[in-house]
């Protein structure tokens, strides 16, 4: 069964959308949690299913590279071979990106391109896509490269964008997407039924 690690920064829900659906249905073996600090909410729902916890603050090093210089030689040591980023904060960098490359996925809260990209995360998103006056909204599940927000998108589900949302209101009915799309995403991955040609991605059913 296909190892995988799971990168997060905050309380974690997208990272337990992964646990359960595992749960569900064995299709992985999550290797570890890369916590990005101490006493994040994610760390728990680690501890509660006895899933290892890696934390890597970048305050620690003094630069990006050494510190995923280290990560990276320990999640090959693990024995990680796909990536998955659930609400994690920091760019990755090299190595990291090299050793995975079209192995690692992210979960972003909008319609890529849209509403993405550095300073576009939480809440964030939500109030920027009121505040231009979209229509439309929803959840994406890419491939990560060098840039933010910027590798091929795997798979898209749009929600509508009410006239009396709030940023609130709105995270909360696309963090119901993110929890369905996410983990199936994963799953098809790790099963091999996702395939990367340039930016062209084709799905098997």
């Amino acid at each position: 069964m296909k190892k995988i690690a799971v990168f997060a920064s905050g309380g974690g829900t997208d990272f337990q959308s992964v646990i359960d659906a595992n749960e569900r249905e064995a299709f992985c073996e999550i290797a570890c949690l890369v916590a990005s600090r101490e006493g994040i909410g994610a760390i728990e729902r680690a501890k509660r299913h006895d899933i290892p916890v890696l934390i890597y603050d970048k305050k620690a090093y003094s630069s990006l590279e050494e510190m995923y210089g280290a990560l990276c030689a320990q999640l090959v040591g693990l024995g990680v071979e796909y990536i998955v980023l659930a609400g994690y904060l920091t760019i990755l960098t090299e190595p990291l990106l090299s050793e995975f490359a079209d192995r690692i996925v992210n979960i972003h809260p909008s319609l890529i391109p849209s509403f993405c990209g550095k300073g576009f995360y939480g809440l964030k998103v939500h109030r920027a896509v009121i505040e231009y006056g979209a229509k439309l909204s929803g959840a994406t599940v890419h491939f990560v490269d060098a840039g933010a927000d910027t590798g091929a998108i795997i798979m898209q589900e749009a929600v509508p964008v009410l006239p009396d949302d709030t940023p609130e209101s709105l995270q909360e009915r696309i963090l119901k997407v993110e929890h369905r799309i996410l983990p199936l995403a994963v799953r098809l991955l790790v099963q091999g039924k996702i395939h990367k040609k340039g930016r062209i991605i084709k799905v098997e059913e």
